[in-house]
């Protein structure tokens, strides 16, 4: 039996669409695509397909330039058009200063 190593995450963990980072999911913030639109899910309640994200315009940018949006949320941007961001935008520079 191995010790408890203290920089392993313990419970649920998740990988951040945006730097691929593993992290504890506590730590990262749950976005759901509604209507081609992508919404922040705080709660982790929303019903749908999720993907996780570091709360920073960092991570934001960089899943938005790997399209990571599309893919993980398994959207088809053929059938709907382009996934709507602007909210989930918003969301990070208003509550992540």
């Amino acid at each position: 039996m191995t010790p408890h190593d203290p920089r392993r995450p313990t419970g649920p963990v998740r990988t951040c669409i945006g730097c691929r980072e593993k992290a504890a999911k506590r730590e990262l913030l749950r976005v759901v695509a509604g209507d081609g639109t992508v919404v922040p899910d705080p709660g982790g309640s929303a019903p749908g397909r999720g993907a996780h994200l570091h709360p920073s315009l960092a991570c934001f940018e960089l899943a938005e330039r790997r399209r990571a949006f599309t893919r993980a949320l398994r959207y088809d941007a053929g059938a709907g058009g382009a996934l709507d961001l602007s909210g989930l935008e918003q969301y990070l520079t208003t509550q992540v200063r």
